[in-house]
């Protein structure tokens, strides 16, 4: 049956309706016109959350594990309380270490967002405001304080000390030559000293000088790194127009001189095993040179956290020094 000329106009007006607009689209029943629903409520809540995750930068909690260091070389591992406030002291580090990159990032977010690869930190990139960074940053704090407490007053001190160094370092100290990196090095002295006190040891000099040399070694093997990223990109640190890579070369090869001669003698004396504990020094001396293999054969520019964690070479030989170091200190 033929359909009449009229009906079939009034048919294709109505199938060929405008298409739905945006507007439309997230206009649900039992919403109001204008509202956010609440799966993308939610989905902006998940991103905030995951920008706060990235920003307080856990991955570089890696760093704290120098609080541990006494305790696996008191052999005091295998006594509950004394495990406990290591680690308590731990998470007071890294409360406070992320307040510190909070800071570190809100302070430096115009500059980071000329790099390449920094412009994409949440605080830069505006995926976390800065008002919420820094009300972050206050809280975690006193959280790192009261950790501390939890444990001694004098452990609160040097949770204490380390974030006012860090925020030092924040504010100036990084942009001044030789001072920057030593302050990285003071850094790594404060957490094996909090380490000892945490569990109620004295830390050797020995100890205290191969934790400074190592320290000195991923400072100056830090800048080298940035040396070599600033050659293809814009908005490096200040600080590395006054370092070059022959000077930083140098400089390696001293404190890595300094670091195997001092860890070499440090395990000689061990005050729990004696001379036997020399034989944690071949995982020692493997993972620096991989270290300077990938810095310096692979130009290598991943953070040393990235390094240390994910690198297989660096990762077994921290497990082999580790077994080693608990079975002779256990028996």
């Amino acid at each position: 049956m033929a359909v009449p000329q009229g009906a079939a106009r009034v048919a294709r007006t109505m199938s060929s309706s405008p298409p739905t607009t945006e507007a439309e689209k997230v206009v649900r029943p039992g919403t109001v016109p204008g509202e956010v629903p609440e799966a993308a409520a939610a989905d902006r809540r998940r991103n905030f959350l995951h920008a706060v995750v990235v920003a307080i930068r856990p991955g570089e909690w890696i760093k704290n594990l120098f609080v541990l260091g006494p305790l696996v070389f008191s052999g005091l591992f295998d006594e509950a309380d004394q495990v406990v406030a290591a680690l308590v002291t731990f998470g007071a580090f890294c409360a406070m270490a992320s307040a510190g990159y909070l800071l570190n990032d809100l302070l430096d977010r115009e500059l980071d967002r000329q790099h390449p690869v920094k412009s994409l930190r949440p605080i830069a990139s505006g995926d976390l405001p800065v008002g919420a960074a820094g009300a972050i940053a206050v809280l975690l704090v006193p959280l790192a304080l009261g950790a501390g407490f939890a444990v001694a007053w004098d452990v609160a001190a040097m949770v204490a000390a380390y974030g006012v160094l860090t925020a030092a370092y924040s504010l100036g100290l990084k942009h001044v030559v030789i001072v920057d990196v030593m302050s990285i090095a003071a850094l790594f002295l404060i957490r094996v000293l909090a380490g000892a006190i945490a569990i109620d040891v004295t830390a050797s000099s020995w100890l205290l000088l191969c934790t400074g040399m190592l320290a000195l070694l991923l400072g100056f093997g830090k800048r080298r790194q940035e040396a070599v990223a600033e050659e293809t990109s814009n908005g490096a640190r200040p600080v590395l127009e006054h370092y070059s890579e022959p000077f930083l070369d140098q400089m390696m090869a001293l404190v890595t001189a300094g670091t195997i001669i001092s860890y070499a003698i440090y395990a000689m004396e061990s005050p729990i095993v004696g001379e036997k504990m020399i034989a944690t020094t071949p995982p020692v001396l493997y993972g620096i040179f991989r270290y300077l293999y990938l810095i310096y054969h692979r130009r290598d520019t991943r953070s040393t956290a990235t390094l240390v964690a994910r690198d297989p070479g660096i990762v077994a030989a921290i497990a082999v020094w580790a077994v080693t170091a608990v079975v002779l200190l256990s028996t």
